[in-house]
């Protein structure tokens, strides 16, 4: 064994410590962006900034996105782990900042040194995955991951409604030092030696220009609809967001370490799962962040027992991750695996276009299942298909570009799908009374209407959701057109094929399973 593959073998602890510590780390950062929904409202009313409060969510998807790229790149020049340790620290400084914010202002300055953390926590975490176990075993390790993100999406904005009742909003941000303080200490440890790529002068230039870019790109996501989709500001938005994207690519072609590889970009392998993973990602978020809001004023449940309701989901997601990752040992069956998960989630976005305000609890349970198994399948077979596809010194990069595109498809759906929810239901509810003080552009107000108008309010808020799932389920099937012409890399344990070779504690690891 070669010196530079021992100081990529995992350090004392096995490869089980490690991923404990990566997959506390992801949970984190990942609770982070849906446990603070809840506390918004009460933040607010503390902070006396119900105008701004949309930025304490917005700088934290601002920050993590731009950040994305330049967190992967740094990885592949100096080193996975320390870079992972520096975020990680910063994350949680930022955590302690925004639990003792006293105005607004300081709490958004916190929020954003926090995504900057988490967004390298995220993206270092799966190209440390790329480090530490074999081609063939980076499914199932990468499905673990996606399965943290289903259950963060539902428990997140429950743990937020018990620390803001309870205990106080702060807590939100403050669970997260002993949590974090456990996770930093064991990766430590158990993570595999930092090891350095090849000396060059960091890419500013192209960092900035993709940095950039992400703002406009979560501007416009984010407060399209609250500043009007044809708003100078957002036009103007628009308008710079293309300019720098037509510039990127003559910057990253004149730097001597491109933050995003030209060749990535040239890439058809990296190209279409990135524009899969954008795809998958703006449905899974429509459906995660707007069906609890449907069960909460369509059927009238609790905010908890929105969550409890949403179960199916989240074990459809768990199995199928679980599942897919066993199967995605075998390379050739990837996108076998990918057009599978793509299929049985598009097939749940249409089920879910024919809900309504009396459809059965049952039936949606099965619905919610079949979405959950379909969402579960994608997201590992995409990132375990680039990361086969690039050589291990672009292991970062090329998670990074993934990362990127996801987290923009995110905030996408998000954005589209409550602009389609807000102007379906206005649309049905024009002719019911304002005088109650309903507003026909915001569904929470549903309540005070008089209770034999309710009703027609509630079908009206079913309609408009469920016709938003069948306006985004077409990206679905865009995804499955991208995947039929995708072509995995080939990729053997020992290093044959398109990508570098793993470890040599990841064959280690490998080898002692088929003993």
């Amino acid at each position: 064994m070669s010196k530079a593959q021992q100081s990529a073998a995992p350090a004392p602890g096995g490869v089980a410590a490690a991923m404990s510590a990566l997959i506390l780390a992801v949970l984190l950062a990942a609770l982070d962006q849906t446990i603070v929904s809840t506390a918004l409202p009460r933040m607010a009313e503390d902070l006396d900034g119900f105008d701004d409060i949309a930025w304490v969510s917005a700088a934290y998807l601002l920050a993590s996105t731009a950040v994305t790229p330049l967190w992967g790149k740094l990885g592949d020049m100096f080193g996975r782990k320390r870079l992972y340790l520096a975020s990680t620290s910063i994350f949680l400084i930022a955590s302690v900042a925004c639990g003792l914010a006293r105005n607004l202002p300081e709490l958004i300055g916190a929020r954003v040194l926090q995504g900057m953390g988490g967004g390298g926590m995220i993206v270092l975490t799966f190209a440390l995955v790329g480090d530490i176990v074999a081609p063939s075993e980076r499914g199932r390790y990468q499905g673990m991951f996606g399965s943290v993100y289903g259950v963060a999406s539902i428990v997140g904005p429950l743990l937020g409604g018990v620390f803001t009742d309870q205990l106080s909003w702060r807590w939100a941000f403050l669970i997260n030092l002993p949590v974090g303080i456990v996770a930093l200490a064991v990766a430590a440890r158990a993570l595999p030696a930092a090891t350095r790529g090849a000396k060059a002068r960091v890419d500013y230039l192209g960092a900035t220009v993709l940095a950039a870019i992400a703002t406009g790109l979560v501007l416009i996501t984010s407060f399209g609809e609250r500043w009007g989709w044809g708003s100078p500001a957002i036009v103007g938005l628009i308008v710079a967001t293309v300019a720098l994207g037509a510039l990127l690519v003559p910057v990253e072609r004149r730097a001597a370490a491109p933050v995003l590889p030209p060749a990535m970009l040239g890439s058809r392998t990296v190209v279409f799962s990135s524009l899969i993973g954008f795809f998958a990602n703006a449905a899974m978020f429509a459906v995660l962040v707007y069906l609890p809001t449907y069960l909460q004023i369509v059927h009238g449940v609790s905010a908890t027992l929105s969550g409890v309701s949403m179960l199916p989901l989240v074990a459809g997601l768990v199995i199928s991750q679980s599942l897919a990752g066993r199967w995605a040992a075998h390379v050739e069956r990837l996108r076998t695996i990918l057009l599978a998960g793509l299929a049985a989630n598009l097939a749940g976005l249409l089920l879910l276009g024919t809900i309504g305000a009396a459809t059965d609890t049952i039936v949606l349970s099965v619905y919610f299942l079949i979405t959950g198994v379909g969402i579960g399948m994608v997201p590992m077979v995409v990132l375990t298909t680039v990361q086969n596809s690039v050589p291990a010194t672009d292991l970062g990069a090329a998670s990074a570009v993934v990362t990127f595109a996801r987290s923009i498809g995110a905030a996408f759906g998000v954005a589209v799908f409550g602009t389609l929810l807000n102007t379906g239901f206005a649309d049905r509810a024009q002719a019911l009374p304002t005088a109650t003080g309903f507003d026909a552009a915001r569904p929470d107000t549903i309540g005070l209407l008089p209770a034999a108008l309710r009703d027609t309010a509630r079908d009206a808020f079913a309609h408009a959701t469920a016709l938003g799932y069948l306006w985004i389920a077409p990206a679905l099937a865009v995804g499955i057109v991208l995947a039929l012409f995708l072509r995995p890399a080939r990729k053997t344990d020992d290093g044959a094929g398109a990508a570098a070779t793993p470890s040599a504690g990841a064959k280690e690891t490998v080898q002692a399973r088929a003993a």
